[in-house]
């Protein structure tokens, strides 16, 4: 039985989406933290509802509601950074997306702690990709395993200018098939809006760990601007404007190129082109 904050839906298409930062619980963290606003900021928010047409495609949705504060389940936990030389938060962040602390001082998490979170939170998330990965290679000659994502559209300290709205990861073509690659990007192509290929974000642990495309396991991330299916404004944001509302009809186009990018997915994962 998984615990509470892991949910695990199962589909039976050869496609996993898998969401690790939509979560906004804090666990027993929230009285450590500066507040819990500050605590929940950089969540990817509203992918679970942007992506909720997943399960009428058959997809397995792995989610947990946990905030990437508690832990991020998408760093590597040996703690190498999957950005050499560029700025990013570790495996327990310990500042925000623009380098704000996230912790009353001296409050910040110990080694003891942080292996403590690991083996809480980290552990069982990855386990139940591992599960669900196995459950459908018993089924399926190929599995895809989506990896969602979104960050605010500006955030200097991590990129310069404005980030394109689509931002396929790939880790550089290591973690799938060029076809499925080529599948995602021209599926992306066909909408309105902008997208790169490995561009600023290349793919996090989840996709480099688990795309396998020699064992027929192919992994993509998708980072979003947040601006493609939010009301957003650019720049700083405080408590009283973040996160903006969920807004379905504004989220509606791109909720329509995703079931394109899925679809891609899908017919990859069964062998027949889009």
């Amino acid at each position: 039985m998984s615990p509470a904050w892991l949910t695990v839906s199962e589909g039976p298409a050869p496609l996993i989406l898998s969401m690790p930062h939509t979560g906004t619980e804090l666990a027993d963290i929230a009285p450590k933290l500066v507040s819990t606003w500050i605590g929940r900021k950089d969540a990817d928010w509203w992918i679970e509802r942007l992506y909720d047409f997943g399960r009428t495609l058959g997809a397995t949705i792995v989610r947990t509601s946990l905030s990437r504060t508690v832990i991020d389940v998408n760093r590597d936990p040996s703690g190498v950074s999957l950005y050499p030389g560029q700025a990013t938060t570790e495996l327990c962040p310990t500042t925000t997306f623009d380098g704000e602390p996230l912790y009353k001082p001296g409050q910040g998490p110990n080694d003891a702690e942080i292996a403590d979170r690991r083996a809480r939170f980290y552990d069982p998330y990855h386990k139940a990709l591992g599960d669900q990965i196995a459950r459908l290679r018993a089924k399926h000659a190929s599995v895809v395993l989506y990896d969602c994502h979104s960050i605010r559209s500006v955030v200097p300290r991590l990129f310069e200018g404005e980030l394109p709205n689509f931002n396929i990861g790939t880790n550089s073509g290591k973690s799938c098939d060029a076809a499925l690659e080529t599948a995602v990007a021209g599926a992306c192509a066909k909408s309105a809006y902008s997208h790169v290929v490995n561009g600023r974000f290349k793919g996090g642990y989840i996709t480099r760990h688990y795309g396998r495309p020699a064992e027929n396991v192919h992994a993509v991330q998708m980072e979003l601007a947040c601006r493609g299916y939010l009301k957003e404004c650019n720049g700083p944001v405080n408590e009283k404007d973040w996160p903006v509302p969920y807004d379905a009809e504004f989220a509606a186009p791109m909720r329509a190129a995703l079931s394109g990018v899925l679809n891609a997915c899908l017919a990859f994962a069964t062998q027949t082109r889009p």
